[in-house]
């Protein structure tokens, strides 16, 4: 008899993440090695590892992010599940934000949680939250800060993160009421990070499949009360705002979310292929960018080039908003001698002699 349902589907997720890993970051050799490691007898005799003398470098490693909430503890334990039949190294990493009491004791737990299923190396690290962009967006930065350091530090090939197709869903609703365009309804990449370090299996899967597989593996898990305070805008979302719509629209809601963010990730990704495209054209022999050329340009082409233009000049991603770079469309589409444009960052964008000028003001 096999695995419960649940379980399967979170584990043929990871495993087909760390298939993806094994293409990515490792050489033929080390994937034909780590094919003997899991069916030796099906290569043949000339393609089976030989002795040299020389010591072999460490397989591969993949670390977990976990909080000890169900949807990462899932995910913690497919790996540690697959990674061995694959020849791969697992690891877990959980980062204390410290905005809780106690909150060293739970992530004390949680290594000794992610120790027992046979990870190594785990590690606990210690945050300082800032207010920046406000406490949500000022946590998550502070944990993907953790999270890099930790990947650098071990020399991991990816971390894998436990958001389902329920935090996408959310995502995107964020998203649209921002109103911050197709990049932002797109939600969460599959691969993200330098070099694709952040991998997310789950994204297909939903919150209550991974609980189920929690509890049908007497997997102990933490809720987090921070997602039930309705001090926090994911939180509300999540109890009041997405119920609500299911109410008024039916079931679906959350599958036809993911949907949408797939879609607008593929007609996103190649409108930015096309601003890459033709960016060197509008630019005179000096760099900066021309009105003109600029102007002829689709809608969605050329504010990408604006917002690229504005990030190079120091304007800081996070804090470049749809209604920044629309300020600076203007100075292209609608001209009538305006001033300068005050952008994050103390960028400056203006207009001078048919040509488009941003920068550090």
């Amino acid at each position: 008899m096999g695995p419960h349902p649940a379980v399967a589907a979170i584990r043929l997720a990871v495993r087909r993440v760390l298939h993806d890993i094994l293409s990515d970051h490792t050489t033929p050799a080390a994937v034909g090695a780590a094919a003997a490691v899991d069916a030796p007898h099906k290569l043949p005799p000339s393609s089976r590892p030989r002795s040299s003398g020389q010591v072999p470098p460490p397989p591969p490693l993949v670390l977990v992010a976990c909080s000890g909430g169900a949807d990462s503890m899932a995910l913690a334990s497919a790996l540690a599940f697959e990674a061995p039949k694959l020849g791969l190294r697992a690891g877990g990493i959980t980062v204390d934000h410290g905005l809780q009491p106690g909150s060293d004791l739970r992530a004390e737990e949680v290594v000794g949680r992610l120790t027992e299923l046979g990870l190594a190396p785990v590690e606990s690290i210690a945050v300082s939250v800032g207010r920046e962009g406000g406490p949500e967006a000022a946590a998550r930065d502070a944990r993907y800060a953790a999270l890099d350091s930790a990947a650098e530090r071990h020399d991991a090939a990816a971390i894998l993160l436990g958001h389902t197709r329920d935090d996408q869903a959310e995502t995107v609703l964020l998203g649209l009421a921002r109103g911050s365009g197709i990049r932002s309804l797109s939600g969460m990449a599959a691969v993200s990070g330098t070099g694709g370090r952040y991998r997310r299996p789950f994204l297909h899967i939903d919150r209550q499949t991974a609980r189920k597989a929690c509890m049908v593996q007497s997997l102990p898990v933490w809720d987090d009360p921070h997602n039930a305070d309705p001090a926090y805008t994911r939180s509300r979302l999540r109890h009041e705002g997405l119920p609500a719509l299911e109410k008024a629209l039916g079931k679906g809601v959350v599958e036809a979310l993911a949907r949408t963010a797939q879609l607008s990730r593929d007609d996103a990704d190649a409108l930015d292929t096309w601003a890459g495209q033709v960016e060197a054209s509008v630019r005179d022999a000096a760099g900066l960018l021309e009105c003109a050329k600029l102007y002829v340009l689709p809608p969605a082409v050329r504010r990408r080039i604006l917002r690229r233009a504005a990030i190079e000049a120091g304007a800081p991603a996070g804090s470049l908003f749809a209604r920044h770079i629309e300020e600076v469309d203007r100075l292209i589409t609608g001209w009538r001698g305006q001033g300068a444009i005050n952008l994050p960052g103390k960028v400056v964008a203006q207009r001078q002699g048919g040509r488009l000028v941003i920068r550090q003001g």
